[in-house]
């Protein structure tokens, strides 16, 4: 298998940034091609300043070269000044490891964190030189799997994919692996199709052309049924168990180009049931299951001495959560105490924080700015969300930081969340004026700062706000105005609240695409043939575009735009993705939608949704579902100090 670059490399002058597109990266790994029997290109279907630090496709990539047998390369989305010459110069989409032909590969896998990327994904394929459709696609092109957050509702890129894979993907990848080294191993007997039913057995791969879908009259879902023999009604999401015994990375990738986090990240714990109502990454993936604070440890000492990063980050939905964080925190600290090296912590909820653990975090004296997200502006709306965070517990938290010596915090919101009015959003005003007078009070110092990012909130699946109506995107925007304004005019604290904020527009598309059925996939063609890239940059995403696809897509279906969007769900609605399980009860979901709508009425209706680690089961149906438990400490351990050598 040739290599592209030298084709390439003259036509990298004529770039911006051409250092993205060359490879040769710190802990890159490139193989022999005829090595090896199975053949996997991952990608991240954004910029490569954004796509290598993905810690999803940089585990991937890693786990897959562990073995002699697979070889695994990344690609990632080309600017537009790349694709004009790559087209101009029949260049195809190539691996960035040893610039192959991504076309030429067993399988093409695409990791989706956001909605957002589909036209990159389309873009990605037609530069490769793979039919569009998986439907047109023959025995030699690649297998297209997608993974990720957005893969527990493949259906509106339906038919560009081959297959999907719901879950963790650390075991899922070999599994596949094995079942397309066993394929070719025989002969390839009965081709493409033979070789997809055989992943789609598992239960644990969707592949959409073994599902027919059939809508009702007023076009709603009528059934999403298997179309042969011996393919599961339903497929399940797979979770990795005992983390400690995959410690990765444990080889990160060190970027050549500037990437949006330049750090060496550990994931400390996956999943999340605080309970937060909006929060699709926490519903899937459930349960709770710690690494240990032995493996944390072994893994941030590899990681700095094989990388050289500076930075560390302690990774989960809640990090603070993890049961011997004070622990973990006091032990990395001691270990790097006087190095170049230092810790962080990503967005901390309210009622986890501890000035202790902050201290510990910023003991080599790089004290960055704290995180906090109390989500909603008024205390009913916090009830809505099931995000258990009183006024007076933000007060009291930032009145701790800034008493020892923080100066500046940031809060964040969302805006559009279900009930809500234009007095639940001013009350982010008010809330943030009360915490810089709370500061100033504290510290007898004016210098104090609260930054203030809002945004809008996307109804997704598996969620308990999976049937809400999105809020539109005008109504978004106002509300926006009217609180930018209220902010502005206040004489006393205005100059002191920084405001950063996403326009009502993006978020009706992110939504349209989160929701949608496979009838959405020929909006996405629409898009992506109008010239749809990069739709997660402002700089690149017109909604015009969007609203004019939809007409033409949507048009003689009986439905559009507002359908998917602005319109609420009933129970008895068939959605896109009930036949995808993330082994939440259906009912259980339900049942708390209908807590949320109490509570909206009468805050004391019904009581907060409690965490499962710290009290009895609710029942949501996960653990007995996917035969999985929670796994949490405290384990007792204790990290040694590193030894001097």
């Amino acid at each position: 298998m040739e290599s592209l670059f030298a084709r390439l490399e003259p036509l990298l002058p004529r770039v911006s940034k051409p250092i993205q597109y060359v490879g040769g990266e710190l802990n890159q790994r490139v193989k022999d091609w005829d090595s090896v029997s199975v053949h996997w290109a991952l990608m991240y279907p954004d910029a490569y300043e954004v796509g290598v630090p993905n810690q999803g496709v940089q585990i991937l990539y890693e786990v897959l070269n562990e073995r002699d047998w697979i070889l695994a390369e990344r690609s990632y989305a080309v600017w537009p000044d790349m694709e004009r010459i790559m087209r101009e110069d029949g260049i195809p989409q190539f691996t960035v490891d040893a610039h192959r032909p991504v076309g030429d590969f067993d399988l093409f896998g695409i990791s989706f964190s956001t909605e957002l990327g589909y036209t990159n994904l389309l873009n990605a394929l037609d530069l490769a030189g793979i039919p569009l459709h998986a439907v047109d696609r023959g025995d030699d092109d690649p297998v297209v799997i997608a993974g990720g957050h957005a893969a527990f509702n493949p259906e509106p890129i339906a038919d560009f994919l081959d297959a999907a894979v719901l879950g963790d993907g650390e075991e899922v990848v070999l599994a596949i692996s094995e079942v397309v080294r066993e394929w070719k191993g025989e002969g390839e007997p009965g081709g493409r199709d033979e070789l997809l039913r055989r992943l789609a057995v598992s239960e644990n791969v969707y592949v959409p052309r073994f599902y027919d879908v059939a809508y009702a009259a007023d076009g709603t879902i009528e059934a999403i049924v298997p179309n042969r023999p011996g393919i599961p009604f339903r497929i399940r999401k797979h979770t990795l168990m005992d983390l400690d015994q995959w410690p990765y990375p444990a080889k990160p990738l060190v970027p050549l180009a500037e990437t949006v986090h330049e750090r060496f990240s550990v994931e400390i714990f996956r999943g999340c049931t605080r309970g937060c109502r909006f929060c699709q990454a926490g519903m899937i993936t459930r349960p709770v299951r710690e690494r240990s604070i032995e493996t944390i440890g072994s893994m941030v000492e590899t990681g700095i001495r094989r990388s050289g990063f500076e930075e560390v980050g302690l990774l989960s939905l809640s990090s603070a959560d993890h049961t011997e964080i004070g622990d973990i925190a006091h032990a990395l600290a001691d270990r790097y105490e006087g190095s170049n090296v230092s810790l962080s912590l990503p967005s901390t909820r309210v009622d986890a924080f501890n000035i202790t653990l902050a201290d510990e975090f910023s003991r080599n004296g790089r004290r960055s700015g704290l995180t906090f997200a109390p989500e909603g502006g008024s205390e009913r709306m916090r009830k809505v969300i099931n995000k258990a965070v009183t006024e007076d517990d933000l007060i009291r938290t930032v009145a701790t930081a800034y008493s020892h010596g923080w100066r500046q915090v940031k809060l964040y919101f969302m805006c559009g969340l279900p009930t809500e009015t234009d007095e639940d959003v001013l009350g982010i005003a008010d809330l943030a004026t009360k915490v810089i007078a709370k500061g100033r009070e504290v510290t007898g110092r004016n210098d104090i700062r609260c930054t203030v990012s809002i945004g809008g909130f996307v109804p997704k699946p598996h969620t308990p706000f999976q049937w809400a109506a999105q809020l539109d995107h005008e109504t978004t925007d106002e509300r926006l105005r009217k609180l930018r304004e209220v902010v502005r005019a206040d004489k006393r604290y205005g100059r002191a609240i920084g405001f950063r904020y996403h326009d009502g527009e993006p978020g009706i598309v992110e939504g349209l695409l989160s929701r949608g059925d496979r009838r959405v996939g020929r909006i996405i063609e629409e898009v992506w043939r109008d010239g749809g890239r990069f739709d997660g940059w402002s700089e690149h995403f017109s909604y015009d575009r969007w609203v004019a696809a939809s007409e033409r897509a949507l048009e003689g279906t009986g439905v559009d735009l507002d359908w998917y969007t602005v319109r609420e769900r009933d129970y008895d609605e068939v959605l896109p993705w009930d036949h995808l399980d993330s082994g939440l009860d259906k009912d259980w979901l339900w049942s708390d939608w209908e807590d949320a709508l109490a509570v909206a009425a009468d805050p004391d209706a019904v009581p907060d949704v409690e965490d499962c680690r710290w009290t009895p089961c609710y029942d949501c149906g996960v653990c007995p579902e996917m035969d999985t438990e929670i796994q949490i400490g405290p384990t007792g351990r204790q990290l040694l100090p590193l030894s001097v050598v």
